[in-house]
C-alpha cells in the first residue's frame, strides 16, 4: 500500500502540534502490530502537509490528498468555508473536522465530511477515526490512480476515463470532461490499468470497457459517440474481453 496522503489544516501551533504526534503514534502502532504488511488494519505510512490557514491549501490545491483533517474555527479563512472551495475540485478526499464547538458539525455533511471530532482531542477518537478514513480510502483506491499532469500531480477518477491514447512521444487522456496530456507509454498504462477493465484495441488506443456501447465493422463505439479502430489482430480478443466485462458488470 502507499503511502496515505493528509493534509492538517489548523492555525493552532499546540493543537496541529498534538494532531502530528497522534498521526505518528498512529503510524508507529500500525507498523509494529503489522510489520511490512501492505493490507488493510496495518502497515500504514503517512505523508503529510500542514497549513495554518485554509486558505492556504484552497489556494494552489490539487486532488492529491487522501485525507484532510479540517479545523473549523480559523482567524483567517475556517475550514468549512475551505471545504466548499475543496469539493469543487475534490469529490472523492475524506474529510474530517476537528473542532471544539459541535453545533458547527451538523454543517459538515453540506460537504461531504466523513465526521468530526471534538477538542481536546482524545487518542482513543483519534485513533477510531483515523481507521475509519483509511479503510474508506482503500476502498476507493482500485477507482482511482495518481497522474502527473503539467508537472502537478492529480488523482484520476478511472470511470471518467473514456480511453488512453498514444501520440508519438506523448499520452492523451480521453475523459468525461476533456483531455488530459501526460508523459509515459501506452504500454506503461495498460499494465497499470490491467485490472481496472481497460483494453488495448489497437496501437494507438487503451479503451475503458465499461464505456464502450457496441461494436460497428472494425470499430467501436463510445458512450460519447466516439468510434475507435479495434485492429484485426485484437479484434478477437477485445470481443472476448468486453464480453467477459458485460457478463460481470450484468451480475453485479
Amino acid at each position: 500500500m502507499r503511502d496515505i496522503r493528509v493534509g492538517v489544516v489548523e492555525d493552532d501551533a499546540s493543537a496541529c502540534q498534538k494532531v502530528l504526534d497522534y498521526l505518528n503514534r498512529y503510524q508507529s502502532e500500525s507498523e509494529s502490530e503489522n510489520p511490512g504488511a501492505g493490507g488493510p488494519g496495518g502497515g500504514v505510512r503517512f505523508t503529510v502537509s500542514v497549513f495554518d490557514d485554509g486558505a492556504k491549501i484552497v489556494e494552489k490545491y490539487m486532488p492529491v490528498y487522501d485525507i484532510l483533517l479540517l479545523d473549523i474555527e480559523m482567524a483567517g479563512m475556517d475550514g468549512m468555508e475551505a471545504a466548499r472551495r475543496i469539493r469543487e475540485r475534490d469529490d472523492s478526499v475524506v474529510i474530517v473536522f476537528i473542532t471544539a464547538a459541535p453545533q458547527y458539525a451538523i454543517k459538515g455533511y453540506e460537504v461531504g465530511a466523513l465526521s468530526y471530532l471534538l477538542k481536546p482531542l482524545p487518542w482513543f477518537a483519534f485513533k477510531q477515526e483515523m481507521k475509519r478514513s483509511i479503510d474508506m480510502v482503500r476502498r476507493r483506491g482500485d477507482k482511482s490512480i495518481l497522474i502527473d499532469a503539467g508537472g502537478s500531480p492529480q488523482r484520476l477518477e478511472l470511470a471518467d476515463v473514456l480511453y488512453v491514447e498514444s501520440i508519438r512521444h506523448t499520452i492523451i487522456i480521453h475523459t468525461l470532461s476533456g483531455k488530459l496530456s501526460v508523459t509515459g507509454t501506452l504500454k506503461s498504462f495498460e499494465e497499470r490499468l490491467a485490472e481496472h477493465d481497460f483494453f488495448r484495441s489497437n496501437s494507438c488506443y487503451l479503451v475503458n470497457l465499461r464505456h464502450v456501447t457496441g461494436m460497428e465493422d472494425q470499430d467501436c463505439v463510445m458512450s460519447n459517440g466516439e468510434r475507435l479502430r479495434v485492429s484485426r489482430p485484437r479484434k478477437k480478443a477485445f470481443m472476448g474481453a468486453l464480453a467477459q466485462y458485460a457478463g460481470l458488470a450484468g451480475g453485479a
